[in-house]
């Protein structure tokens, strides 16, 4: 038997917002299947975060379509609110209230779901179960506000930049807890500026810049797409290099200088990297540091944009 088609649980359509004179969201077209991670990647400013605010009912758009769950927040605003789990940028809880205290109150506001202790669990706050909120650490507040956002059950999760500004330790915590709950079935649309992240976390993603959907499909696809498999990073110091006799290298793709770094996108890392050593030499350079890695989404946005994810 043919396989059924997977039903879409987020379609969006000509999405449109403005700012005064800012165009935060510039005619976006997204959709969501049901059971993945979708990650909507891109700097700050890009225009995630009010799609994904618009997305979640938050904020009205100018124009254009979203339908959340074969739903529309004109009509079915109750609904949806039960049905969907949100963890904001930054999440403002009661400081004053404990961790216990804050889950029985947010599942108060659903119908079903898992109770306080339960989710407590899930996101292993057992041992701050009794602390007040304020007395967290950036990690634990992160991880109950994910808590916040699972204790209805839902069908769809909205994560916006859940861990900007943690430790390594509390994002390996959080992507964990995120995979499992991709594992249940459930859906996820991520917002995120870290590639890595999106390269562990989602089957599909959206890189947006200046409010519009530069590219789309799985990590792998993007990262075929720029044509290269290796970047290549070097220094030589003070010494001034001739970085035309770089890029004539046969497997050199794309080369470009930054704050005394050279970067180099390579087909063939085995042949470049010996190239680029005899043309430093041939050149009288000398090199003090050379780093290589595979091409990654952060890669995909600079051959897009010409410049770095996080540059302002």
């Amino acid at each position: 038997m043919p396989e059924l088609p997977t039903k879409a649980a987020l379609r969006v359509r000509n999405l449109r917002k403005t700012y005064k004179d800012v165009v935060a969201v510039d005619g976006i077209d997204l959709e969501v299947l049901s059971g993945e991670c979708f990650g909507l990647l891109g700097p700050n400013g890009a225009g995630k975060t009010t799609t994904i605010e618009i997305c979640e009912g938050l904020t009205e758009a100018d124009s254009g379509e979203v339908e959340v769950l074969g739903l529309r927040w004109s009509s079915d605003a109750a609904t949806l609110r039960q049905r969907l789990g949100i963890q904001l940028q930054e999440t403002q809880l009661a400081e004053k209230l404990t961790v216990l205290e804050t889950l029985k109150l947010f599942r108060s506001f659903f119908r079903q779901g898992p109770g306080a202790d339960e989710v407590i669990g899930l996101v292993q706050l057992e041992e701050k179960r009794d602390a007040r909120v304020g007395a967290l650490s950036g990690g634990q507040k992160q991880r109950l506000a994910l808590a916040c956002a699972l204790v209805g059950d839902p069908d769809l999760l909205f994560l916006d930049e859940p861990t900007t500004g943690l430790d390594p330790q509390a994002r390996r915590q959080l992507w964990e807890l995120i995979e499992e709950f991709k594992e249940a079935g459930r859906t996820i649309l991520l917002t995120t500026h870290y590639m890595d992240e999106a390269e562990r976390l989602c089957d599909r993603v959206a890189i947006m810049d200046h409010g519009k959907v530069i590219a789309h499909g799985t990590p792998r696809e993007l990262i075929a797409s720029i044509g290269v498999e290796h970047v290549v990073e070097f220094s030589a110091g003070s010494t001034t290099l001739d970085l035309a006799g770089v890029s004539r290298i046969a497997c050199v793709r794309d080369v470009r200088s930054e704050n005394g770094t050279v970067l180099m996108q390579v087909t063939e890392l085995h042949q470049a990297v010996p190239a680029v050593l005899a043309e430093l030499g041939r050149q009288g350079v000398p090199l003090t540091e050379l780093r290589t890695h595979s091409a990654t989404l952060e890669d995909v946005f600079v051959h897009l944009t010409g410049r770095n994810l996080r540059d302002d």
